[in-house]
């Protein structure tokens, strides 16, 4: 089974959203605002995959505590796959040990590792597929998105490999890559989709799903 794990991110509920778009290809369970998903259902043993659309201590809820913390780790641990969307680099930012594996971290205004907060510009954009080997590079398709958030100035935690980014007038940035856990699992982060007109869109979607079936495969 799938778990999918989101926060209301100040009611615009892009995780909501993804899942009301995929939920019927999938055998998942998904929570908003409630980390019992980390704790209550067995994480470790039944998780599939962990896709995360959510950042501690955003919106209205408080931080996952030490119990989902445990589970979490137990996952990464056996070798379990993750995907990141948005801005879920930063889903345990206050965690020790995630922070490092996460790829391209989002970094929140008060950073326990002392890095300057990331940035996310509002402008319109276009996702493209990057000059790769990558064998996500063969399926996913380039998306026009309208005026929404684009991360910026994230940190680069360890070896990844960029699978898409977006140019504009401040620079290329990375919106798609692969990096490997300690423990020998995969973390795709695919980080645009912000805006309901961005979580609705049919090719973001489309990619989505693709990384999901590349993840869970």
């Amino acid at each position: 089974m799938i778990f999918f794990a989101a926060d209301d991110h100040y009611g615009s509920n892009p995780g909501k959203a993804i899942y009301d778009n995929i939920k019927s290809d999938y055998d998942i369970l998904f929570k908003e605002n409630d980390w019992s998903i980390f704790t209550d259902h067995d994480l470790p043993e039944k998780c599939s995959l962990l896709v995360l659309n959510m950042i501690a201590d955003a919106s209205v809820m408080e931080m996952p505590g030490p119990d989902a913390e445990k589970y979490v780790k137990e996952y990464c641990e056996k070798g379990g796959n993750l995907l990141l969307l948005h801005g879920s680099s930063a889903a345990f930012w206050h965690w020790n040990w995630w922070r490092p594996i996460v790829g391209l971290r989002w970094i929140r205004g008060t950073d326990p590792d002392g890095f300057a907060a990331s940035t996310h510009p509002y402008a319109p954009c276009t996702i493209k597929v990057c000059k790769t080997r990558h064998p996500l590079a063969a399926q996913l398709k380039k998306i026009n998105l309208p005026e929404d958030e684009i991360y910026t100035s994230m940190e680069q935690t360890c070896p990844v490999s960029v699978v898409m980014d977006t140019t504009f007038e401040l620079g290329t940035f990375p919106q798609c890559y692969e990096t490997a856990t300690p423990w020998g699992g995969k973390i795709v982060g695919f980080i645009p989709g912000h805006s309901p007109a961005a979580t609705s869109n049919p090719e973001l979607i489309y990619n989505i799903k693709t990384i999901i079936n590349y993840l869970a495969a």
